[in-house]
């Protein structure tokens, strides 16, 4: 065998290689691609659009504390509707507690769902959950037209509806705070905006 044919055998070999490498790294591409989560809450059309006054509910608390929910409040609200059923929900309770860790002083997070109250004060206990208030309430709701869980609602000073959508992950909750503090209702919508302007 002369030094060309050899030659030619192992760029035949180095080229079938990178074909393989490139199938198993398009595949990773792929798997990385399902398991990353959408930017942005995914925000429905159901209940008060983003801007529009939020029904103003007077409840109690499983603490048997008072909670109001909309109208004008010393600071915004971060509404979160959960179940005691829902493991998604209960993925999220680290990050519920990380977010009235840091933002706490300036956010107000009231836990919200429907149902038997032991079912929940178990919840409650078996979690940690004693800080936030949590409220039980079929017409809140109804109101904000939750159909899935976990859903959000941020909710302005002035018990505006400032934010709101699905939530699985801290980066979503992030992203209806950023909505709101850059005064836009989605995230998606400020990107769209601001990449038709550019």
């Amino acid at each position: 065998m002369n030094a060309l044919t050899v030659s030619v055998v192992l760029l035949w070999a180095a080229v079938l290689a990178l074909g393989v490498m490139l199938w198993a790294l398009s595949r990773q591409v792929g798997i990385l691609y399902e398991r990353v989560a959408p930017m942005g809450a995914l925000v429905t059309d159901a209940g008060p659009p983003v801007g529009a006054p939020s029904p103003s509910f007077a409840l109690t608390s499983l603490q048997s504390e008072p909670v109001s929910i909309g109208g004008v409040q010393a600071g915004p609200t971060l509404l979160f509707f959960l179940s005691p059923t829902c493991p998604v929900c209960k993925k999220l309770i680290p990050v519920l507690k990380a977010l009235l860790r840091d933002e706490g002083r300036r956010l107000r997070i009231v836990l919200a769902s429907d149902g038997e109250a032991p079912a929940h004060q178990r919840f409650v206990r078996e979690y940690g959950l004693d800080a936030l208030p949590y409220v039980l309430s079929t017409e809140l709701g109804m109101s904000y037209r939750v159909s899935r869980l976990p859903y959000a609602v941020l909710l302005d000073a002035q018990g505006v509806v400032a934010a709101k959508g699905l939530v699985n992950s801290r980066e979503q909750f992030d992203s209806l705070l950023n909505a709101h503090e850059m005064g836009t209702p989605t995230i998606q919508h400020y990107l769209g905006g601001t990449s038709a302007a550019a």
